[in-house]
């Protein structure tokens, strides 16, 4: 009994995290960086690997083990006959997902701990698919067979829009020995769902966990002009705060080009941002729309330098003096940079951040966008910005303990 015990103690512990990872998504890729960081330094000798969208690119950049969400075991075929459709389904398609079922349970056996962490993994807004509600709940299912602790942490949820949908999430979530949101709306989305939720935690994004080395020395002493930061997002109206009105972002665009051009007559340089690597193109649209309202411009007054990590994108929000952006992560980094923030919301996710900063009255819906009540927002912010990152300082501050208390509960579980 003695040395079973002593066995148990020494056996190394494994670790399998779930999600959209992978992929030049700044805001996944930040809050894999801040669990993974934390994990390792609770468990230093535990084994990590990841189930994700892009296992190639997160094994070489993370070195960890990796595999796919959905791995492919019958190359695809487009066939025009229904016929031939439903034979290929039927002697195919269904045999292909049992295997999958089957691999699912052989990658997870022996594993501790299976953890979701962070993002807004818990919607349908992009199909029930990949690294949709399916998936999830056939991931969590065979972990919970394969005798995986099930853990949520800080999870984003809503929309989910389908009856598939929300039988995915809560059947997921369901199976789940701990599970806490990112913010009250998730949990009052997991309860519309039907899933009995009470003992259910709100803890902060973990992304305001990422450790102290990856944040930039504060910038405020740069000389020179000052420097508004603005946060672009390719946005079509998926994941919005109710059902959007907007279908594309080219009056998204026309509002914050009238926006910038106030700002260059007040003697701002402007740093464009990102939050993804699909944004490129809007960031393009965007620069192109400028040209063609202001004419010939100095381009040195638009600062546009390519970012295709975490790390860049933090550099460049320190480069800042006040940040506008849409994307959630870059208004949450640049919070947790101590840099006063306009958020230009598109999801609960981004006004509950805001409210939660003690900063609500700086969000502007991006459904009912106006320049001029934009530009009253920013002129507000430059009065008030010393008291603001006061406000900011401590927030993040008890969000990032907050988290400790979150990693201590979660990891003592193994």
């Amino acid at each position: 009994m003695k040395a079973d015990s002593v066995q148990n103690k020494s056996k190394r512990k494994t670790i399998c995290f779930f999600g959209h990872f992978g992929t030049l998504n700044f805001g996944n890729e930040s809050t894999l960086q801040a669990i993974l960081y934390h994990s390792r330094r609770r468990l230093p000798g535990a084994q990590v690997s990841c189930i994700c969208t892009w296992p190639g690119t997160l094994a070489a950049n993370r070195n960890i083990e990796a595999v796919p969400i959905r791995g492919i075991i019958v190359g695809h075929r487009n066939y025009r006959n229904p016929l031939a459709k439903l034979l290929r389904k039927v002697f195919v398609g269904i045999p292909s997902e049992l295997y999958r079922w089957l691999d699912a349970f052989r990658t997870l056996r022996g594993t501790d701990m299976f953890i979701i962490p962070g993002t807004g993994l818990l919607t349908d807004a992009f199909g029930l698919k990949e690294w949709g509600p399916y998936n999830l709940f056939k991931w969590t299912l065979m972990a919970r067979v394969a005798r995986c602790k099930v853990i949520f942490a800080s999870v984003g949820a809503g929309p989910i829009n389908t009856a598939l949908g929300r039988y995915f999430v809560k059947a997921a979530l369901s199976l789940a020995d701990f599970r806490s949101y990112r913010d009250h709306p998730s949990l009052h989305c997991a309860k519309s769902i039907g899933l009995h939720a009470n003992n259910d935690r709100i803890y902060p994004d973990l992304v305001f966990s990422l450790p102290e080395v990856m944040i930039p020395a504060d910038g405020d002493n740069r000389k020179g002009r000052p420097t508004v930061g603005l946060g672009l997002m390719e946005y079509a109206g998926k994941y919005s705060i109710e059902q959007s009105s907007c279908t594309n972002t080219r009056p998204y665009l026309e509002k914050l080009i009238v926006f910038v051009e106030w700002l260059l007559t007040r003697q701002y340089d402007i740093r464009l941002l990102i939050g993804d690597s699909g944004d490129r193109e809007v960031t393009a649209e965007f620069r192109y729309l400028l040209k063609a309202r202001l004419g010939a411009y100095d381009g040195e007054r638009i600062i546009d330098q390519p970012v295709s990590s975490v790390e860049g994108l933090l550099s460049e929000l320190a480069a800042t003096d006040i940040v506008v952006a849409t994307r959630f992560h870059n208004v949450l980094m640049a919070l947790l940079l101590n840099k006063p923030v306009i958020s230009i919301s598109f999801h609960h996710k981004c006004t509950s951040l805001m409210s939660e900063m003690g900063l609500s009255e700086y969000c502007h819906d991006i459904n009912d966008m106006h320049a001029d009540r934009l530009i009253e927002q920013f002129q507000d912010v430059e009065r008030n910005a010393e008291k603001l990152k006061t406000v900011i300082r401590q927030k993040v501050e008890q969000s990032r303990k907050a988290l400790d208390e979150q990693y201590n509960l979660i990891f003592k579980c193994v």
